[in-house]
């Protein structure tokens, strides 16, 4: 950065007075102070003149008391580089820019002035000359009564230069010199209406066009001094004043000034700070007087001299930095002593420059600093701060206002920094990114922006607490969790986005959510971490980073998957249930096709969920199962639906008749009638061939499928949780991984169907063997065999068809359906049946032979089972063959019991219960009613009034 790309807090001049032209005028009037300060008149030795220092001693030359020709002390330690914190160097002092052959360092501190401010011999040797005049002319003035351009005008002629264009220049640029601090900025206010003024203008002008004529008796000489001096000698009073102002107006005296404080910096060595400063510092506050400057002025100027120094000369001499912060305190303590208004202009305009160039840097401090040159970043961030905080708290009147403590400057203007930075480091990053993907948009499977982002952004964040936040920590104890905060924020606008954006799970979508999960993780993990010894332990700044809930995305996402595919799975199930024949040799299970398929669904479901890259399967897990739980019992409540249950095929039980003794009861001419109304008491099927024997059969073997299917599923759920990333070495343990609803389902669904069949077979099929044959009409002329000879290929289809585990409950089903068929028979068979305590016997043997049926030789179901389902029968066929009275007998008496007084009038009608018991009093009824016997006839008769028939 050049000087030109820094521009001036002083501002500009508002005349044509070049920066040489200033460094001129400076350097005379440095000469003119250093001269009038010492005891004898100023003298001038070239260098080449100059005797070494031994004879110098011994002649002792009025030149040795002069500040200018005080020798230089080289090896002396410089106290301003110490009080500035800066190492003394150990070069040579300045040499002249183009240095003669054989030229030699400078021994005095007014030589290296004349170096360091780009002053030839000649024109040195001419202004001391005319300085020498000026003295001879005008004995005992003091410089400050003097204005010196005009002094020195009148001094030197062509003559004295090398040409008449260089004198031509030199008289127009202390005519300028008058224009700027004179006219242009006066110490005090001009009028417009001030003559002295007006004449000086035209004087300028004039001599613009043909050199001033500048002769000791010349006239314009002499109108010029009148100008001058009246313009120069102004008091606020009107009075005239000993001392001139003429080079103290604002901001020319700050320019001079800075053009002398330059020569503080060797240019040879990239702006480092001259070892000789405090000699160089010394003469040069003996322009103050002329300058109208003070300590407070010097600490302003010097620390912009410093910085000023820095910036353009490549910014390489980090203790130019460190001391222009070093001075920029001594400014802070001058802002708050003072309360002058054009102090303070200059004070705001320069800090606001030094705030300017650093926050350019800071705001953007990722783009600035790197570790090559991090050292720098402390003391740009310290000189920033600082002129931030004189600005606000001693300049501020808004500032002065508010109470002072609810306002850290300092921590506010790094919240700021930080936040800024980072919010520029975001967007680079997420531009690198998108650049990334285009650049690997032709790869098989290019990654997602922001799963590419998101790497990035962790990785700034690492740099960030590793490069940046120790040193910014000294301004902003959370600068870590701050910067980590504002990430948070920037990734959270664009994965907020994202989200609202996704409709379904992909691979793409995962990641990117992974992504951020992670990232999330790592920069609350880095705030909590720097704020651990903060006063609300973090909170504020965690509230600052409100979830992103990349993980509550992915569960929403899976769940909408898992909604999905259930949906499908029950929408499949409805149709093809709707085609299922039940056809028993579809397949070697036989079972239906439509379980396997259904199965197949449910373990490719399985094994996609599992295929997720996401990292909570564990926690979706339950969803997925009571999703595919519900499909499963929906298949198998319509796998059952339709079938009925075991009350579908019981007949409705006619009404009790009694018996009449001695007719013929089996009577051709009835028997077609007797058969047609028996028939229309059973219960019967629509017609629909998809339950018929060997259908049910293929349902039960279906369900039963499913239920050894489900243990198996669930041992391969085990097994996948145990392999997902997020498993943990006992990550089922508590997991209700169970298809309870589909089990449950099952269990009861094999038991309604065995049930069904059962009492399909012997209520439905076999009806007309068993309810419209069995003992009808003669007891002995219809017996059991033929029920038994119908029942045995329903066994063998039974046998054959339903899977061994099943076959016995099967079976015993049917079992315990002939049983309740056969007492049903015999205690509700209608007026077609009639039984005298002789047959008793005979039935007895045909119900051993129906147990035998189903013992098999052994081979049938197990005896004791046999034996417990016929319990019942056993029980009740004792009355058979029990005479009339004694059952009559036991039925008052079972009456009397209940009924108690009442039934000793008239016995009610006791209620069919269904559950055949010796001891109760409708069964024995039952037994009477079917009695074939005068005595029972006659009770019935009397005590109920029944009917013959129907």
């Amino acid at each position: 950065m050049t000087a030109a790309d820094l521009p001036s807090p002083y501002g500009q001049l508002g005349c044509a007075v070049s920066d040489p032209e200033l460094r001129d005028t400076a350097y005379e009037i440095f000469v003119g102070a250093c001269r009038s300060t010492g005891s004898k008149p100023l003298t001038y030795i070239p260098q080449s003149e100059r005797t070494p220092p031994s004879a110098d001693r011994a002649q002792s030359s009025p030149a040795s008391s002069s500040p200018l020709q005080r020798s230089l002390t080289s090896t002396a330690a410089s106290k301003m580089k110490k009080a500035l914190g800066i190492k003394s160097s150990k070069k040579s002092p300045g040499k002249e820019v183009s240095p003669a052959k054989g030229s030699k360092r400078p021994v005095t501190v007014g030589e290296l002035m004349r170096i360091q401010m780009g002053i030839s011999e000649q024109a040195d040797s001419r202004i001391r000359r005319g300085l020498l005049r000026v003295a001879a002319s005008q004995l005992g003035r003091r410089m400050e009564s003097m204005v010196l351009p005009l002094e020195l005008l009148q001094q030197f002629k062509v003559s004295d230069f090398s040409d008449q264009q260089e004198y031509e220049a030199w008289q127009l640029r202390n005519l300028k010199i008058l224009e700027a601090g004179l006219l242009v900025h006066p110490f005090r206010p001009l009028e417009k209406s001030d003559v002295a003024a007006q004449r000086l203008r035209q004087i300028i002008r004039g001599a613009s066009e043909r050199p001033l004529e500048t002769g000791r008796n010349s006239e314009s000489m002499q109108v010029l001094r009148s100008a001058v001096m009246a313009l120069a000698c102004r008091t606020s009073d009107g009075s005239v004043s000993d001392t001139c102002h003429w080079a103290d107006g604002f901001p020319l005296n700050l320019h001079l000034y800075q053009m002398l404080l330059e020569a503080c910096f060797d240019n040879s060595e990239e702006g480092s700070i001259i070892d000789e400063i405090d000699e160089v510092l010394e003469l040069i506050k003996k322009t103050w007087t002329i300058l109208g400057i003070n300590q407070m002025h010097h600490n302003l100027c010097f620390t912009w001299a410093l910085f000023h120094s820095f910036v353009t000369t490549g910014q390489v001499d980090i203790d130019l930095l460190f001391a222009a912060d070093t001075q920029l305190a001594e400014v802070a303590k001058d802002a708050k002593a003072t309360k002058d208004s054009a102090y303070s202009k200059i004070l705001s305009s320069t800090l606001s420059s030094i705030m300017g160039w650093t926050e350019k840097r800071l705001l953007a401090y990722h783009d600035t600093f790197n570790p090559s040159n991090i050292e720098s970043m402390q003391s740009i961030v310290s000189l920033g701060v600082s002129a931030a905080k004189i600005l606000m708290e001693d300049i501020s009147q808004e500032y002065r206002r508010k109470r002072r403590e609810e306002t850290d400057v300092a921590r506010s203007r790094i919240d700021t920094y930080i936040r800024s930075s980072l919010r520029t480091a975001f967007a680079q990053r997420m531009e690198q990114a998108d650049s990334s993907r285009r650049s690997t948009k032709n790869q098989s499977a290019p990654t997602p922006v922001l799963a590419i982002l998101a790497k990035d952004i962790g990785d700034l964040a690492s740099k960030e607490k590793t490069l940046f936040s120790p040193i910014l920590k000294k301004w902003h104890p959370l600068a870590a969790g701050v910067a980590v905060a504002t990430l948070h924020s920037c990734y959270g606008n664009e994965i907020k986005q994202f989200i609202s954006g996704v409709r379904e799970l992909t691979p793409d979508t995962v990641q990117v959510l992974k992504a951020a999960d992670k990232l999330e993780k790592d920069l609350v993990h880095i705030a909590v971490e720097d704020s651990v010894d903060s006063d609300d332990g973090g909170k504020s700044l965690i509230r600052e980073m409100p979830p992103y809930e990349a993980e509550s995305a992915i569960a929403n996402l899976v769940k909408m998957w898992i909604k999905t595919r259930v949906d499908r799975l029950k929408e499949w199930v409805d149709r093809n249930l709707q085609q299922e024949v039940w056809n028993p040799r579809a397949n070697r299970e036989n079972c239906a096709p439509s379980a396997i398929e259904v199965l197949r669904i449910v373990d490719e479901t399985l094994d996609a969920f599992f295929q997720q890259p996401i990292p909570m399967h564990p926690a979706l897990l339950p969803d997925l199962m009571v999703g595919l739980d519900r499909s499963l019992q929906h298949y198998i409540s319509k796998a059952k639906s339709g079938c009925g249950t075991r009350n579908t095929f019981i007949p409705a039980l006619p009404p009790l008749t009694r018996c009449e003794v001695g007719s013929k009861l089996w009577k051709k001419k009835e028997k077609s009638h007797t058969l047609q109304k028996r028939r229309s008491q059973v219960g019967s099927m629509n017609g629909d061939n998809s339950f018929g024997l060997p259908q049910l059969c293929v349902r039960m073997n279906t369900l039963y499928h499913i239920r050894k299917e489900l243990d198996n599923l669930e041992k391969k759920i085990t097994t996948c949780l145990r392999n997902v990333e997020s498993a943990q070495a006992d990550t089922s343990n508590g997991l209700d991984i169970k298809f309870e609803i589909s089990l449950a389902a099952c269990q009861e669904g094999i038991q309604q169907l065995c049930e069904v069949t059962a009492y399909k077979v012997i209520f439905h099929d076999l009806s007309h063997v068993l309810w419209d044959g069995l003992y009808v009409g003669e007891t002995a002329a219809s017996r059991i065999d033929f029920l038994l000879k119908e029942l045995d290929p329903t066994l063998e289809m039974i046998s054959s068809t339903v899977h061994d585990r099943v076959r016995n409950r099967v079976i015993t089903a049917l079992m315990k359906a002939s049983f309740d068929g056969f007492l049903l028979v015999l205690l509700a068979g209608g007026p077609s049946r009639a039984f005298s305590c002789q047959d008793s016997r005979i039935i007895e043997e045909d119900f051993r032979s129906l147990k035998d049926l189903y013992l098999a030789d052994g081979d049938g179901l197990p005896g004791e089972l046999v034996e417990k389902a016929s319990t019942q029968v056993r029980n009740v066929l004792p009355l058979f063959r029990t005479n009339t009275e004694s059952l009559i007998e036991r039925f008052k008496c079972m009456m009397a019991e209940t009924y108690g007084s009442a039934a000793k009038s008239r016995y009610p009608l006791p209620p069919t219960s269904g559950h055949w018991s010796p001891t109760e009093a409708n069964t024995i009824l039952r037994v009477l009613c079917y009695r074939n016997d005068e005595a029972a006839t006659r009770f019935l008769k009397k005590t109920y009034n029944l009917p013959k028939k129907l």
